[in-house]
Parts: structure tokens; sequence; C-alpha cells
């Protein structure tokens, strides 16, 4: 990828800053997956896992030293979109920000295209 091509998917710095500190304490070599799944209300959700292993069509995101990898069928989902965290009076949570999502639910955790 040139430099001034966008990645596909990114990470906010206040995502970055938390991933670094839940992968802090894992083992070493430990990453976060993030995938897009059926199911939920509005027909796909995210999914968030902490892993061992990449694939070799994994995109592999930067996160403060620490990697974040999206499948190669989540990408084409998410393309476009920014992995972020809120830290609010109702809950802290990962919160993707989606330009291809055309509604979500009322709690934020499903999406439709």
């Amino acid at each position: 990828m040139s430099v001034t091509e966008k990645a596909p998917v990114s990470v906010s710095a206040r995502a970055a800053k938390k991933i670094s500190a839940i992968l802090a304490r894992e083992p070493a070599g430990a990453m976060l997956r993030v995938a897009v799944e059926g199911g939920g209300c509005s027909g796909f959700q995210y999914k968030f896992d902490i892993v061992s292993d990449r694939e070799d069509d994994d995109l592999v995101l930067d996160a403060d030293g620490y990697s974040v990898l999206v499948d190669s069928v989540s990408v084409d989902y998410m393309a476009g979109s920014v992995i972020d965290f809120s830290d609010e009076l109702i809950g802290a949570a990962f919160k993707i920000e989606n330009p291809n999502a055309t509604s979500g639910c009322g709690c934020g955790t499903s999406f439709s295209l």
C-alpha cells in the first residue's frame, strides 16, 4: 500500500490506547481480531476476540505496537471504517464508525448494509 493510499480500516488513537492496555496483560504475541458476523437485530454484528494466530489474508493494523487483525471477508463490510473506543457514563466499549452501514440497532452492536 502506498503512503497516499488510505487503509481500508483504521484504528483511532483512543482505541489504540485501550487495545494496547488490554493486550499488554495478555501473553506475548496476543492480537485483537475484529470480525463481522451474521446476526444481531439489524443483520450483522461485530465480534472482538483476542487471538495468538493470524491468517495469511488478514489485514494487520497497528495499535500502539500491538496488532489488530481483520479477516479479508470482514474488510469488505468494514471498508473505510474507524475502530474507536468510547468511555461514557453509561459504559465503555469499542465502536466501529462504519460508513457502509445503512442502519443500526438502538444499542449500537449490530448494523445492516
